[in-house]
């Protein structure tokens, strides 16, 4: 899957998870960057990203995912040659 669509749908998922329909996201958005991002919505964030893109992270990868580019580049790799 391309970084762009892989973004698109992140940005669905993150509003759905903050209940901000507003919230922008942007490859270097970390944790910081949005209020109320803290451990329990990141582990909200792998389940929504898991279920929505059909992928299982492993415990490395989750532990990499400093900022959005990093759930990016992972759930790309994972989904690579799927529409």
């Amino acid at each position: 899957m391309h970084t762009d669509a892989v973004q698109a749908r992140l940005t669905l998922l993150f509003r759905d998870v903050f209940g901000d329909p507003d919230l922008i996201i942007h490859p270097e958005t970390t944790a910081n960057d949005v209020e109320g991002w803290d451990s329990g919505r990141m582990i909200e964030l792998i389940v929504a990203a898991e279920s929505e893109f059909g992928i299982r992270f492993t415990t490395r990868e989750v532990d990499g995912m400093a900022r959005v580019a990093d759930f990016i580049a992972v759930i790309a790799a994972k989904t690579a040659g799927r529409p």
